[in-house]
């Protein structure tokens, strides 16, 4: 097959005791389902209706990058997240098939031009401008599901310079 222009490349998160790569095709983002943070934006939490995004996988960096301040936005904002790698298929599953399809976790940062994803929910608009955002998802590496155990008493933690 022949492109006009080479294509990207397969997006990918490192491994932890891995010389293989995790590859990302897309990353699905769930909003509104941390109380303090809903309040802050100021919108209710619904755990029966979560509000889903998406972020596209090029914009993927690994942690500790420098990443460039975005020009047009006056409110580059950080969100720190705890990721969960999908290693196998699942759809509509009880809470045990889908714990068994989670091959493991990291910590990401999910970057948002603030100012604009809000002026965009203001005209009913999708968050695009503000959430899919070139550089704007950061993850460490993935630790194992196994290795990590589980999840409740671990602790994730950001340093800003």
């Amino acid at each position: 097959m022949a492109f006009l222009f080479p294509p990207s490349e397969i997006n990918s998160i490192a491994v932890k005791g891995e010389r293989k790569l995790y590859p990302v095709g897309r990353i699905f983002c769930v909003g509104r389902n941390y109380v303090e943070h809903a309040k802050e934006m100021g919108v209710a939490v619904d755990r029966e209706k979560p509000f889903y995004f998406l972020k596209s996988a090029v914009h993927m960096r690994p942690s500790g990058v420098t990443i460039p301040y975005p020009p047009g936005t006056a409110n580059f904002h950080y969100e720190l997240e705890l990721a969960v790698a999908i290693g196998k298929p699942v759809f509509k599953v009880d809470v045990k098939k889908a714990r068994s399809a989670v091959y493991g976790y990291a910590v990401a940062l999910d970057m948002t031009r603030r100012d604009l994803q809000l002026s965009e929910r203001a005209q009913q608009r999708p968050w695009d401008l503000g959430k899919d955002v070139e550089q704007s998802a950061i993850f460490s590496k993935i630790t194992k599901a196994k290795e990590f155990g589980e999840v409740g008493p671990q602790r994730i933690h950001l340093s800003l310079n």
